[in-house]
């Protein structure tokens, strides 16, 4: 396994691969000190005030003087950020020569959509009615036979209470996820008092199929129990209609998300996916990137690779949008990393977007969309949320994600409603946490395969999930949501 990788050319640090003893010899630099896994070491003298670079871009700057082969971490450097930036649209579009698309077995649905399961759900539009559809979820498992693979719900504590954009959130993701293609039927349930009424819903749901998306209003029957199960009953008839058929993967919509991460998230894991999103999007498919504070700092990797003008505009508006949310609270733009992420060698918020974006590859953006909007331009888009990894996700579900990658190097059980396919950094993770890790990334570290022969691998095993291959969040049942709010509660 090789000591160190030095990125880039312009870079004066490299980052350890695994844990380094002082005295190791890297470049002519020898380490002055232990070096841990995923942490930088100086390859050359930075002076107090000057930039520490690493993927090509600053990552902060020097607060000491920093002799070559020190460790390089938070006692020594500090971040650049601030507040909102001004951005300058300097095109720089690499459009990606197309491919054949390959195929999975999905579900196509009478609207045409496609999705990768076929499972009944069921929305709770208010929290008061969560342990009622938790019940009915555990009541009618017999009903999960045939072509239908599962029965779900996801609990969550809002509907009431909340005014303006809380309130308007909550009812745009809730009926966002009960227009998910991998649910082949919904049972959407109220209790009848809430803020996020019946007429609400419908109104925001748009147009729908009667014999896919039933309601159930708790307050309205003398037994919800009894209601729940006819109701399940006519929407597993419906459901079990469906069977999985030969699909191209140019109808894939995959979400890109980071939790957990470390020194080795933008040298193994997030390039990875980088690639697989440059292939998926060259058979004519679809992915989303999210985590915008986890773009702060990067914008660099991203904005001018706008595919026009208003795409870029959108992109500035989302950036400094979510800025004056940090500053509209009286937050610090650059209150991140977390204490895992440090743990793992990541030092500032821009050592760690500029690690988060390389999930993005180097396709063109093709759009920016909204909290709780769904993916409607085919390639690369750009999706408004934090980087919370609960919200993040459950938000990447919203827009339609059939799927959603999640590069972890610390490791993480949560799940999304999508099927969610983690995927280590390193090897020690793979080999420890089996039942949480799906792929191994940490392969690009060991020298045992290049980025291009990882993403390949897991183009093919995103495939056979695709078809119907459980992820280990859904062997062992995890699924939950998190709603973005930003308001008071009555």
């Amino acid at each position: 396994m090789p000591d160190f990788i030095h990125i880039h050319p312009a870079d004066n640090v490299a980052v350890a691969l695994r844990p380094i003893a002082a005295g190791t010899v890297f470049e002519g630099i020898t380490a002055g000190e232990d070096i841990p896994q995923g942490h930088k070491m100086a390859l050359r003298p930075i002076a107090a005030g000057d930039q520490v670079v690493k993927y090509g871009f600053s990552i902060g700057h020097a607060v000491a003087e920093v002799a070559p082969g020190s460790w390089v971490h938070t006692h020594n450097m500090k971040t650049n950020l601030s507040g909102e930036v001004d951005y300058t649209y300097l095109p720089q579009i690499t459009h990606l020569p197309p491919m054949t698309p390959a195929t999975f077995r999905g579900f196509r649905r009478k609207d045409g959509t496609v999705g990768i399961r076929n499972e009944i759900w069921i929305i709770p539009t208010v929290g008061c009615v969560n342990d009622v559809a938790k019940a009915l979820v555990r009541q009618n498992q017999d009903l999960v036979a045939g072509s239908i693979e599962g029965l779900y719900t996801f609990p969550h504590p809002f509907g009431c209470s909340q005014t303006g954009a809380d309130h308007a959130q909550t009812r745009k993701l809730l009926t966002a996820l009960t227009r998910h293609p991998n649910a082949g039927a919904v049972l959407v349930l109220s209790l009848g008092c809430e803020n996020l009424t019946h007429e609400q819903f419908v109104a925001e749901l748009g147009q729908y199929d009667p014999d896919r998306v039933k309601f159930l209003t708790c307050q309205q029957v003398e037994d919800e129990f009894a209601a729940g199960r006819e109701l399940l009953e006519q929407l597993a008839a419906f459901a079990g209609g469906f069977h999985r058929e030969e699909i191209p993967a140019s109808e894939l919509v995959i979400g890109m998300k980071c939790g957990g991460s470390d020194g080795l998230s933008g040298i193994t894991a997030n390039p990875t996916v980088g690639r697989f999103s440059d292939m998926l999007v060259a058979q004519g498919g679809s992915t989303v990137l999210t985590e915008v504070p986890e773009m702060f700092g990067a914008e660099g990797f991203l904005m001018n690779r706008c595919v026009n003008e208003e795409v870029f505009h959108k992109a500035v508006d989302m950036i400094n949008g979510f800025k004056n949310y940090f500053l509209r609270h009286n937050e610090v733009v650059y209150e991140n990393p977390s204490p895992g992420n440090k743990a793992g060698g990541i030092t500032t918020l821009e050592d760690k977007s500029c690690g988060c974006v390389q999930k993005g590859g180097s396709a063109p953006i093709m759009d920016v969309i909204g909290y709780g909007d769904a993916v409607v331009t085919k390639g690369l888009n750009m999706l408004y949320g934090p980087g919370n990894d609960l919200v993040s996700s459950t938000a990447l579900t919203a827009a339609g994600a059939h799927m959603v990658l999640f590069t972890t190097g610390r490791g993480t059980p949560f799940g999304a409603p999508a099927p969610t396919l983690k995927i280590a950094t390193n090897t020690p993770l793979a080999t420890k946490k089996k039942g949480w890790i799906d792929f191994n990334a940490g392969v690009v570290a060991d020298g045992v395969r290049t980025l291009d022969e990882a993403a390949g691998d897991l183009m093919a095993l995103v495939l056979e999930v695709a078809s119907g291959k459980q992820t280990r969040t859904e062997e062992q049942g995890y699924r939950e949501i998190s709603i973005f709010k930003d308001g008071v509660v009555l």
